[in-house]
């Protein structure tokens, strides 16, 4: 029988399990809202206990701050969050625990990232810089094939950028007010505007401002990381609008400095929406279980 591995997106405002083994080859999929972990957790282990096979593993790209060393006592739990209710859960032993199963966490970002450099956009980019501009402002690294961890995981959302000139908004972070989260991700602008990201017309004086703040971030990230590509996705991305602004406005940073087609002549190529869509967080699960259950299948 062939195996199947499974994949839960564990996302801020909802999320999304799957069984199969890429994205042409998905048994089950299921969305749900993410309430709290008791809820949710029981939801997603019924989704695999009533599945047509069980998975020979289970990934999960969760949001953060969440404990990824897996040497560490507190492995696979959420750290202190502004989604309060979810503080301390372990989100990695309450499944293991119901399902049985080899469990691997990681970040949503870098089991995103994860899958777009296995079947999307990122083929054959490593370094890959995958964004996720939504609910939250994160991002994930791969290098040599694996997500990048340090302390923690990347927190690229809470870094500090260059504000714009005249621009008075407070920032919406919880803990630093005008970090990059604080100033380009989705709650931000529903502050700053009085309305969700969706409801303003493609030609607001948002998506400008915004491209400002998504440039500035790219800008350091690039010179700091070298990525041989960037994806960005995340619910405020789907603006399309925003692509040919922020990739204008990274040539206008970088002014000249960085000799290489990617961001001189083929930036069109270079930051790039996602290939999978918004199936990327799911799908990139399904590829960090069967990237950890490999060795143990050989």
């Amino acid at each position: 029988m062939k195996l199947l591995y499974g994949g839960i997106e564990l996302g801020g405002t909802k999320t999304v399990c799957a069984l199969g083994t890429g994205p042409d080859d998905v048994r089950a999929l299921d969305r749900f809202p993410t309430t709290t972990p008791g809820e949710t957790l029981r939801r997603a282990a019924a989704f695999f206990r009533e599945a047509p096979q069980p998975p020979a593993a289970l990934g999960i790209g969760s949001f953060g701050p969440v404990d990824v060393d897996p040497t560490s006592p507190r492995y696979g739990h959420i750290l202190d969050t502004p989604k309060l209710r979810w503080s301390g859960a372990d989100v990695a032993g309450t499944l293991g625990d119901a399902l049985g199963l080899p469990i691997v966490l990681d970040t949503d970002v870098n089991v995103a990232a994860l899958g777009e450099q296995r079947w999307g956009a990122g083929q054959g980019a490593d370094p890959l810089l995958y964004i996720t501009v939504g609910t939250g402002f994160g991002g994930g690294v791969i290098v040599h094939g694996r997500p990048v961890h340090g302390l923690l995981h990347p927190e690229m959302g809470h870094v500090l950028v260059r504000r714009a000139e005249g621009d008075a908004f407070a920032g919406h972070c919880p803990f630093h007010g005008d970090c990059l989260e604080g100033m380009a991700a989705g709650p931000a602008l529903e502050a700053r505007w009085g309305t969700r990201a969706e409801h303003l017309p493609e030609d607001h004086a948002a998506w400008p401002l915004e491209a400002h703040y998504l440039a500035h971030a790219l800008v350091g990230f690039i010179l700091t990381l070298m990525p041989q590509r960037i994806v960005l996705g995340g619910g405020v991305m789907h603006q399309r609008q925003l692509f040919p602004l922020v990739r204008q406005q990274v040539q206008t940073l970088l002014n000249g400095y960085l000799d290489r087609p990617q961001v001189r002549s083929e930036i069109d190529a270079y930051v790039v929406p996602p290939g999978l869509g918004d199936r990327a967080g799911v799908l990139g699960a399904l590829a960090l279980a069967q990237t950890a259950h490999a060795p143990l299948a050989a």
